[in-house]
């Protein structure tokens, strides 16, 4: 179909041809399965299949955006591609510097690039709080708020994806291969989660079968946002129309936040997944210091060791504060600018129940758990005994 006449059904609302980058995750994947169920065709770009059932009208292009060749065949006739894929956001995962890199900052290149050669008209960037959050409480913060300089970051994921948003800003406005314009914007998220999320609540659900979830910490006040995957999904697809000549482009070097709109107590928002799932409420409270501490020790012992064997680390720092720290966002841009209401505020009835349906009971009669936790806090202490006994002393 020629790109005139492929604007032109874009401005009537007729079939479009979507390329989610990351689409066989689990927001990739729930924003292509509303797209195909609209009538529009959807390519999934991802280095994995999904593990979800494909619906009429996606199709899965297997793609490594750090290779540009793979990119540029991938998005090839699209009228909208959203950008979604990242690597580093928690866990391990955070402590792999140069693949973060590569990921996060040479994939948003390519696709930038790709859109313009492609003659792409409208890009969505996927962004995070983190491009303006480094550890210090934030109340109802806005888009006005400084990016966070580069030396205020303790991952790199968080300054990747600040350079990387840069990136995706500077390209709104230029000029196509074909002498259209492309133009972007920026989506910054709140945690996401719904039932099927596969990267930050299973590893909570882990935790809490391994006996690890027994305290809390930071202060009992402190609120934070989260973004129910039916919120991500309307926010970018609101995003994606703003960007549009029916729209007057109003979303067009623009960047919103998203959230739920209702800041909660991190550990009281998955209080209901705790005791759903039949385990007490932490009733201990940890000062936030001596956590981070315990997640910059970590840290430290997996770039020793984390080469031989590659851990798990229970928390690091960038986590601690983040779910330990206030911060919370406005979304009264994205309501004024693109129409976004969150339709679910903090509702975790849905994973509570996608967990008890796939066996994830709590077993009253195991003692596994204690004794995990027990021998990982033994080896813990030993490797950090190893670790301080090589550091210089005061005579």
């Amino acid at each position: 179909m020629p790109v005139t006449t492929r604007r032109a059904q874009a401005q009537t609302g007729g079939c479009e041809t979507h390329v989610i980058t990351g689409g066989g995750g689990f927001p990739g994947f729930s924003l292509g399965k509303n797209l195909s169920a609209s009538g529009h065709k959807v390519r999934l770009l991802d280095i994995k299949e999904p593990v979800w059932t494909m619906q009429e009208g996606m199709t899965f292009f297997q793609c490594d955006i750090t290779k540009y060749d793979d990119v540029r065949k991938a998005v090839k006739g699209a009228d909208v591609v959203f950008h979604m894929a990242s690597y580093g956001m928690s866990g391990r995962e955070q402590l792999n510097r140069k693949l973060i890199e590569h990921v996060n900052i040479g994939g948003t290149e390519n696709v930038i690039t790709a859109c313009v050669k492609n003659n792409v008209s409208r890009l969505v960037y996927t962004s995070t709080y983190n491009v303006v959050y480094g550890g210090e409480q934030i109340v109802n913060g806005d888009e006005s708020l400084p990016y966070l300089t580069e030396d205020k970051f303790t991952d790199h994921y968080s300054k990747t994806k600040m350079l990387a948003e840069k990136k995706v800003m500077a390209a709104s406005g230029q000029p196509t291969e074909d002498g259209s314009t492309l133009r972007c914007c920026a989506l910054r998220l709140a945690g996401v989660y719904g039932p099927g999320e596969l990267r930050h609540i299973p590893r909570i659900v882990s935790y809490l079968e391994q006996g690890l979830v027994a305290v809390t910490y930071g202060s009992r006040d402190s609120l934070v946002d989260f973004l129910h995957v039916d919120n991500l999904v309307q926010g970018h697809i609101l995003a994606a129309r703003g960007l549009s000549r029916e729209k007057d482009h109003v979303s067009a070097g623009q960047c919103y936040f998203l959230s739920d709109a209702k800041p909660i107590n991190n550990f009281e928002f998955f209080r209901p997944l705790i005791e759903g799932l039949g385990y007490p409420y932490p009733k201990v409270t940890l000062p936030l210091t001596l956590v981070f501490y315990f997640a910059l020790l970590t840290e430290l012992v997996h770039g020793v060791v984390g080469k031989v064997y590659n851990f798990q680390p229970l928390l690091t720092r960038t986590e601690v504060y983040k779910t330990g720290v206030t911060h919370y966002f406005s979304t009264e841009k994205a309501r004024k600018q693109l129409g976004y209401v969150p339709t679910v505020q903090n509702d975790m009835s849905g994973v509570v129940q996608y967990y008890k349906n796939t066996g994830h009971m709590r077993n009253t009669k195991s003692s596994k758990s204690v004794l995990y936790y027990v021998v990982n806090i033994l080896i813990g202490l030993l490797i950090a005994s190893v670790i301080m006994s090589c550091l210089p002393y005061a005579k």
